[in-house]
């Protein structure tokens, strides 16, 4: 039912840049005084993520958008709290956006509707239903699915459903492909951004869809070719925001700078409206960083924007077999400019699991990498996601995955089950460790003459054989846990080890005191502002 990057949650429209919550029956009446025919509805993975998605299902609503709310819930709510929520407003259709994070708590919810009002036309939409929907059980439980992006689509069938043809309404199919929109007939949703969402919500983004590339692994790669918004009229759009006090804009766009002059119309349009608070995350394509870029990415502030760069493998015989192009010298040379050059928050990515690729393998692309500097390393575990055409290769390569989602690898030809959970606490305890920014000094020390990989594989073990958990564990705990091993199995005098974990410990203000075996307690600091996000000024102050 969404844009392949849609997000989560929503909001009510009750005319331009005026909208609230879907509300209980009584409120609702008083403040339209009808009831909605049509509800929309996701569950979020968290607060601050606010709807893409549906927002541009209500947008294109047309004369149906009066008859219609967005109502957002949480994955961690109780389902009858949900079910209830739903009913109370009465709806005739309810539709939900369905990904795999929330498709099975979704379930649970479209379970209890269906048992207590038959009546309700259920549609559902998203990409976890847009692939392989026989034999869903959530599947079975609606009445219609879009797949893909349904802009337009879900408008269309709305007006069936509510209209008075009933052979028109009998000959819905129950999956109907909603095809690619022409973008210059899609309504722009950012008027349905609530002043809420823009104090204490992720603002999504998008100045185009599709993606040029045919990467096994990922939905985007079934999403070509590449359309664009017409330019003029998206910064129109991004100018409305700003002038709303819009601060933080995450662009969705798969490669944001594989056309100059958008990319660069982009940029330059924030650098001469730039505000202290701002903050703006692109992905880009990391081969790919003209000179003409690199000028205008050299005059943002630190911290201020980052860069999300799909690395995925070093590998060139798996970046074959994954049908990945990319060209590792010009990559290296972007990202080292990045560093060196430019306050860029970088953030790269790398996949285990990949077919073809084994433990040691990763560990020489991930030293690799951890030499180009990027403040962040997001190491992930390769996901079986639906209608990727990675499936390719489950024979081969012996690709087993999680039948639940998000469809993990569990193991393949290379990597067995009990290396794979190697990996994968690996993956938690460097976000904890590096990517948090917490410890960057520290991490200097722990593999200094040493494989950074290796280094932090043996932490890990050790970590965890003390723990046995990956996740609730205190910052001081974590802190306390890195330096005896600092001190007791890398064999750093006490005193250095202590001098470094303070220095790492201190550089983020209003922190409480940290006691550590042979060093004093540190002293608090007043907290200093920064343009970055929190995540992301911990780095700015480390570098």
């Amino acid at each position: 039912m969404f844009p392949p990057r849609a997000n989560l949650g929503g909001r009510l429209q009750d005319g331009p840049r005026r909208a609230q919550r879907c509300l209980p029956r009584s409120d609702y009446s008083a403040t339209l005084g009808v009831m909605p025919d049509i509800v929309l509805a996701t569950l979020n993975a968290k607060y601050i993520h606010s709807s893409f998605g549906l927002r541009y299902l209500l947008a294109n609503l047309g004369s149906l958008r009066e008859r219609a709310c967005i109502a957002e819930f949480q994955i961690n709510q109780a389902p009858l709290e949900i079910v209830e929520a739903v009913l109370a407003l009465e709806p005739r259709i309810v539709g939900f956006g369905v990904y795999i994070w929330n498709v099975v708590e979704t379930t649970e919810v479209l379970g209890m509707l269906r048992r207590l009002r038959p009546e309700i036309r259920i549609v559902l939409g998203g990409p976890e239903v847009s692939y392989e929907w026989d034999g869903q059980p959530i599947v079975a439980l609606a009445d219609h699915v879009i797949t893909c992006e349904a802009d337009l689509k879900f408008a269309e069938v709305c007006g069936v459903l509510l209209g008075e043809d009933a052979a028109a309404q009998a000959a819905l199919p129950k999956v109907m492909p909603a095809g690619l929109p022409t973008l210059e007939k899609v309504v722009m949703p950012y008027d349905l951004y609530t002043e809420s969402d823009l104090a204490h919500r992720i603002l999504y983004v998008e100045a185009s869809r599709g993606c040029p590339f045919t990467c096994e692994f990922c939905l985007s790669s079934l999403d070509v070719p590449v359309r664009a918004f017409a330019i003029d009229a998206f910064l129109q759009a991004m100018q409305g925001l700003l002038d709303r006090g819009a601060l933080t804009f995450k662009f969705v766009d798969r490669t944001f700078n594989l056309h100059l002059p958008t990319s660069m119309a982009i940029l330059r349009f924030f650098l001469d409206r730039w505000r202290d608070g701002m903050f703006l995350h692109f992905e880009m394509v990391p081969d790919r960083l003209p000179e003409q870029l690199r000028d205008i990415i050299r005059e943002f502030p630190a911290g201020a924007v980052q860069f999300e760069v799909g690395i995925q493998t070093f590998d060139e015989a798996t970046s074959k077999n994954i049908s990945r192009r990319q060209n590792l010298t010009r990559l290296e040379d972007n990202l080292r400019f990045l560093r060196e050059q430019t306050g860029i928050h970088v953030h790269a990515d790398l996949i285990v699991g990949l077919p073809g690729e084994d433990v040691a393998s990763f560990g020489r692309g991930f030293d690799r990498l951890v030499k180009m500097g990027p403040q962040e390393i997001q190491v992930g575990i390769l996901k079986r996601l639906r209608g990727t055409p990675i499936v390719r290769h489950d024979a081969e390569f012996q690709m087993k995955y999680s039948p639940v989602p998000p469809y993990e690898m569990l193991e393949n030809r290379d990597i067995p089950f009990v290396e794979m959970q190697r990996m994968r606490r690996f993956a938690r305890y460097w976000d904890l460790v590096a990517n948090s920014g917490n410890f960057t000094a520290v991490l200097a020390l722990l593999w200094e003459g040493k494989s950074p990989f290796a280094a932090f594989m043996t932490f890990a073990e050790s970590l965890y054989a003390k723990l046995r958990r990956t996740h609730q564990i205190a910052l001081p705990v974590l802190a306390q846990a890195l330096f005896d091993h600092l001190t007791q199995e890398c064999g750093v005098p006490l005193d250095i080890a202590a001098a470094t974990m303070m220095q790492d410990w201190n550089r983020v203000p209003g922190r409480e005191s940290l006691r550590l075996s042979g060093t004093k307690a540190a002293e608090s600091e007043a907290p200093k502002r920064s343009t970055a996000g929190s995540r992301q000024a911990r780095h700015v102050v480390a570098g």
